[in-house]
C-alpha cells in the first residue's frame, strides 16, 4: 500500500503509531532521488508535532489528549513552531477533524511537509496513520489537497483491510 503511494505521488511514505506523546515510524517506503528524511523505522518523533500525530491525536477523546498532554511541560519544541498548549493543540485537532487529515509544514524539519490520514482498529480508535512527506516549496496547495486525498484512501485501505469495514470520509468527531 505504502510502495503504491510512493508510486503514485513520487514522494516518500510512512506508517506510523502512536506511543505516549511520541509517533513511532514503523514502515517506511522512500521515494527514489528525493532528499533525506529524518523519519526511518524505529525514529520517534513529538506527536504534537507531526502530521502523523495529529492525524492519530485527533481521533482520541478529548480527556485521553489532556492526559497526554496536561500541563506546557508536554510539548516539545523542535523549531520554534507549532502547538506549545493543550488549547493551541485542541483547535489544531479540530481543524484535522474537520479537514478529514493532517498536515504540518516545517514543524519537524524545515522545507518538509507532511499530510496525514489515521487508520481505524475495530473500535473506532486510531491504530495508526499513513503520511506523504514532500518538499514544502515544491508541491502547491492544490497539489497537497490530491496528495491529502491520496492519504486518505490509503488509510481507509488499510482500516478495511485490519476491521473488515469502511472508516467514514471524516475522522470521527470528538469533543474537545
Amino acid at each position: 500500500m505504502l510502495a503504491r503511494l510512493v508510486d503514485a505521488l513520487g514522494q516518500s511514505a510512512h506508517l506510523a503509531v502512536l506511543h505516549g506523546r511520541e509517533v513511532l515510524y514503523v514502515v517506511e517506503q522512500r521515494a527514489p532521488g528525493r532528499p533525506p528524511l529524518v523519519t526511518d523505522v524505529g525514529v520517534r518523533l513529538p506527536a504534537q508535532l507531526t502530521a502523523s500525530g495529529r492525524a492519530m491525536l485527533a481521533a482520541l477523546p478529548a480527556a485521553q489528549v489532556r492526559a497526554l498532554f496536561p500541563d506546557a511541560t508536554a510539548f516539545v519544541d523542535r523549531h520554534g513552531v507549532g502547538p506549545t498548549r493543550l488549547s493551541e493543540l485542541r483547535r489544531l485537532l479540530a481543524d484535522v477533524r474537520r479537514a478529514g487529515h493532517a498536515g504540518e509544514d516545517g514543524e519537524v524539519t524545515p522545507g518538509f511537509a507532511s499530510v496525514a490520514a489515521p487508520v481505524h482498529d475495530h473500535a473506532g480508535r486510531p491504530a495508526a496513520s499513513v503520511a506523504v512527506t514532500f518538499v514544502a516549496d515544491e508541491v502547491d496547495p492544490s497539489a497537497r489537497e490530491r496528495i491529502a486525498h491520496r492519504v486518505a484512501r490509503a488509510a481507509g485501505e488499510l482500516t478495511r483491510r485490519i476491521n473488515g469495514r469502511a472508516p467514514s470520509s471524516r475522522v470521527p468527531s470528538r469533543t474537545g
